[in-house]
């Protein structure tokens, strides 16, 4: 099988993307793991320091490699957003195929000291070990808001700083800010890309581009962004409100119900409904609505 690294590669030459999606328990997993073998495309299971935290960093290393090398399915484990190198190297460690050393609130002589040492351990490793940094404000948190949160306005990376960054610090992925934002809009639509900025970024840099905030943002700005060089996009808010509404459903459907088992598959049914739908306009495999 490919490395992450090779379907990042083939994905940009390809002028598709890869869909990442993150999870904090069991049933999310297999609902995002049955979306990517429906349409048949590789896909990234993302977990943050939070999300790890609860689902155990072995435990959820173990249960996507074991998926992997089952079924011999692309299926990769990336650390998200996560603030130290300890914890960095624990993921690592853990048998992750990526991390993202978030640095963004330190200055910037210490993020690019810290996310270097990332990067030198990783290269350490006997495997590919891919290692992405997050360059600007994006926001901090996976919510659905009324208002913009404070400080979405912010400047957007600069095609300097993004190319020094990666010049410093040889990282294999750069999330920069286009325009983004963690998090949803209550009406499902969140701030416009600033697709020429992606294009400038991605071609000064020269590494893959990944687009962080994926929930809210409009279709045609995903695919416009794909085509400017996003090889990677992320998506978890979304697929929590789908989890959320799905479970609601089915706590009303079986009320006297407590078996956990009856009552949560419609929050996984709900998340792999609109996972799948994500993969295929990523993949280029539907026209933007």
């Amino acid at each position: 099988m490919k490395t992450l690294r090779e379907y990042i590669a083939d994905a940009r030459e390809g002028g598709y993307a890869i869909g990442h999606f993150n999870i904090s328990n069991l049933g999310a997993l297999h609902a995002i793991f049955n979306a990517a073998k429906a349409v048949e495309q590789p896909v990234i299971i993302g977990v943050s320091e939070g999300e790890r935290d609860f689902t155990g960093v072995h435990e959820v290393a173990a249960l996507v490699s074991t998926m992997r090398e089952k079924y011999d399915y692309p299926i990769f484990l990336n650390a998200d957003h996560t603030y130290s190198f300890e914890r960095v190297k624990e993921a690592i460690d853990a048998g992750f195929d990526a991390v993202i050393y978030d640095g963004v609130k330190l200055p910037l002589e210490e993020n690019l000291v810290i996310t270097k040492q990332c990067v030198e351990y990783a290269r350490a490793q006997d495997r590919d070990v891919l290692v992405e940094a997050e360059l600007g404000y994006i926001g901090t948190s996976s919510k659905v808001f009324d208002e913009a949160p404070e400080g979405a306005d912010g400047t957007l990376t600069s095609v300097e700083e993004a190319t020094s960054f990666v010049e410093a610090t040889g990282v294999d992925l750069l999330a920069p800010a286009v325009g983004n934002l963690h998090g949803m809009s209550r009406d499902g639509r969140n701030p416009a890309l600033v697709i020429d900025r992606v294009q400038a970024i991605s071609d000064s840099t020269g590494v893959p581009l990944v687009l962080h905030g994926g929930s809210g943002i409009a279709e045609a700005d995903f695919v416009a962004a794909i085509k400017a060089g996003v090889g990677v996009v992320h998506v978890n808010t979304e697929i929590r409100v789908a989890f959320r509404k799905g479970l609601e459903e089915g706590l009303q459907e079986k009320l006297d119900e407590v078996a956990p088992y009856k009552y949560l598959p419609y929050g996984v049914q709900a998340v792999q409904e609109v996972v799948e739908d994500k993969i295929r306009l990523f993949a280029g495999m539907r026209d933007p609505r």
